[in-house]
C-alpha cells in the first residue's frame, strides 16, 4: 500500500486530472491515502482536495519541508510523490504493484522508480517539453520530478527525505542515483 503526496500551489485545475488518475489505485487497494502538500493556495485547491477526500496540509514553508512533513504524517511502506498535473497513464496500478513486489524482495537493489517519459508514439503529436524530455532520456539524462517518484519509505527516511533548498525533488532524485532508480512500465504525462 502507498500514500500519494501531491505538491500544489494555485493548482485547482491541474489537480483534478491527477486525482482522477489515482482513483483506479484507490479502488484496487494500492493507494491508501492522498495528501496534498500545498503552499498556501488562494484558489480552490483546498476545495478540490476536500471533495476528493484528500488530506490537505497547507504551509508557507519551502517545498522540501512541505513534502517531508507530508511523508512523515503517513504510515504506509511506500510513498508516491507527484506534482499537480502529473497524470499516470492507464496501467500504472499494475506497473506500480509489480515494481513494489519486486523491490520488496530482500535482494533488490532498486528501491525507487519513476514513470516513463512520453514514448515514440507520443512523438506523433509532440509538445516541446515532451520532445525535450525524450531527447534528455535518450542521451543519458536523469529522471525529472515531472516523472513522479515511487519510493520505499525506508529508503526515503534513510536519505533524510526531501532536502531543503532549491529544487528539492531533483536533489532527491540525484541522491538516489541511476542505479537505485527504475523506470515503471507505465508512463505519465502532464495535463494541459
Amino acid at each position: 500500500m502507498l500514500s500519494a503526496i501531491i505538491a500544489t500551489h494555485e493548482s485547482e485545475r491541474a489537480l483534478v486530472p491527477t486525482l482522477s488518475a489515482l482513483v483506479p489505485g484507490a479502488m484496487a487497494g494500492l493507494v491508501g491515502e492522498v495528501i496534498i502538500a500545498d503552499a498556501g493556495s488562494r484558489d480552490a485547491t483546498a476545495e478540490v482536495a476536500d471533495i476528493a477526500g484528500c488530506r490537505f496540509m497547507s504551509s508557507a514553508e519551502p517545498l522540501g519541508i512541505r513534502l517531508k512533513a507530508a511523508a512523515r504524517s503517513t504510515r504506509t511502506p511506500w510513498l508516491l510523490f507527484l506534482r499537480a498535473g502529473c497524470v499516470p497513464e492507464p496501467g500504472w496500478v499494475a506497473a506500480a504493484d509489480a515494481f513494489m513486489a519486486l523491490a520488496d524482495r530482500a535482494d533488490s537493489a532498486v528501491p525507487a522508480a519513476v514513470f516513463r517519459p512520453p514514448g515514440i508514439a507520443d512523438l506523433l503529436r509532440p509538445g516541446f517539453s515532451e520532445l525535450f524530455a525524450l531527447l534528455r532520456v535518450a542521451f543519458g539524462g536523469g529522471a525529472r520530478p515531472e516523472q513522479g517518484l515511487l519510493i520505499a519509505r525506508r529508503v526515503y527516511d534513510g536519505l533524510g527525505g526531501h532536502p531543503e533548498g532549491a529544487e528539492p525533488e531533483a536533489a532527491l532524485l540525484r541522491r538516489l542515483g541511476r542505479r537505485r532508480l527504475a523506470m515503471l512500465a507505465a508512463g505519465a504525462h502532464l495535463a494541459g
